[in-house]
């Protein structure tokens, strides 16, 4: 058993956060969201992995390395262009082989790993094994007909979708399914849909299954998946102190505070993670936060938010909250006359005044 894990794309509903980095890469509970999906793949005992990504960049091979810190070993299969999840799994063929596979979507994540879906794909001399999973927006993915525990069809973003049952970016497949892909004619929006794929296996009678993820399960494409993804994750954390806090500060419930972090006079309520040297002062910080590397917070609250590293907040008299800040933002209160607010802000940014 292999794992493919897709990386490519161009994140366009996460910008500006993709402009300077791909979304695969970025941060949740600090740690990128990728390494959640290479170990679900090691945690189910499989030792190659292929990592498709955008041919014009290298910034995830990069990232990520060769698959030693993780004891895999890692192949990178670059990608021209995003012609669509089946046209990942086509190209991937030649690391494929005749191997079975787990097609893993990078961006998702997943309470409880893959293994159970793997053990029961192994079993059951299925061909394709597909996971659901209910969505109050299945308009958005793929979206399962079924009759009597059958799939008939899958739908690809349809307008009026049929069920509430979306299928979750993870997906069991033998050999079989590069002939479905091979066979398949791109959709509308120019892209081969592996919704397509799984319906030509249909069609032709191989033998297709699912289970429901019962669990929570979060495709990571918009900044409030971010949000609840990252409150998702830092609700099953241990806490951790790593970093100092002083005798008039209280860190309250599940926190890790990480190496080098300092927090002073500051109300910590978890839970929440404080990255590496980062230095809370005059502060709170509040539940299902992650605060990156190198920040400095001092006289702000932020609550149910994502920082990412080397930021800085200071002086900000409004709770900062339901907000998602990049690497190297300041947030500072104005000085000099006029008092003004002054703003320099990127591509497709969001700014909410009160």
């Amino acid at each position: 058993m292999k794992a493919l894990i897709a990386s490519g794309g161009r994140g366009t509903r996460l910008r500006p956060l993709t402009h300077t980095q791909n979304k695969h890469l970025i941060p949740i509970a600090n740690k990128p969201i990728l390494h959640y999906a290479i170990e679900a793949a090691v945690d189910a005992g499989i030792k190659e992995i292929g990592i498709v990504h955008n041919a014009d960049s290298e910034e995830v091979p990069n990232a990520i390395g060769n698959g030693k810190r993780w004891g895999v070993k890692i192949t990178y299969i670059p990608q021209k262009s995003p012609a669509g999840l089946a046209h990942v799994v086509k190209i991937s063929e030649k690391f494929i082989k005749k191997d079975k596979f787990v097609f893993y979507l990078g961006d998702n994540m997943v309470v409880g790993g893959i293994k159970r879906f793997i053990d029961e794909f192994e079993t059951s001399g299925y061909n394709c094994y597909l996971t659901l999973a209910k969505v109050k927006d299945p308009e958005r993915f793929g979206v399962p007909i079924i009759k009597n525990g059958k799939i008939l069809k899958v739908e690809e973003k349809p307008l009026k979708p049929k069920s509430q049952f979306a299928v979750a970016g993870i997906y069991l497949y033998d050999h079989h399914i590069f002939e479905a892909v091979k066979k398949i004619k791109p959709s509308k929006r120019g892209e081969l849909e592996i919704s397509d794929a799984h319906t030509y296996l249909i069609e032709k009678k191989y033998k297709v299954g699912y289970s429901e993820i019962t669990g929570w399960w979060k495709d990571t494409g918009k900044p409030s998946d971010l949000l609840e993804a990252n409150r998702l994750v830092l609700d099953n954390i241990e806490p951790k102190t790593i970093g100092y806090a002083d005798k008039s500060s209280s860190v309250l419930g599940k926190v890790i505070l990480d190496e080098g972090s300092k927090i002073i006079n500051s109300i910590i309520r978890g839970p929440a993670i404080i990255g590496k040297n980062t230095i809370i002062e005059n502060s709170y910080v509040g539940p299902f936060t992650s605060i990156g590397n190198n920040t400095y917070i001092k006289n702000a609250e932020v609550e149910y938010s994502i920082v990412l590293r080397d930021c800085k907040i200071t002086n900000v008299k409004i709770r900062i909250e339901g907000s998602i800040l990049g690497n190297d933002v300041e947030i500072v209160d104005a000085v000099g006359k006029p008092l003004v607010h002054r703003f320099m802000i990127g591509d497709q940014s969001r700014v909410e005044i009160a």
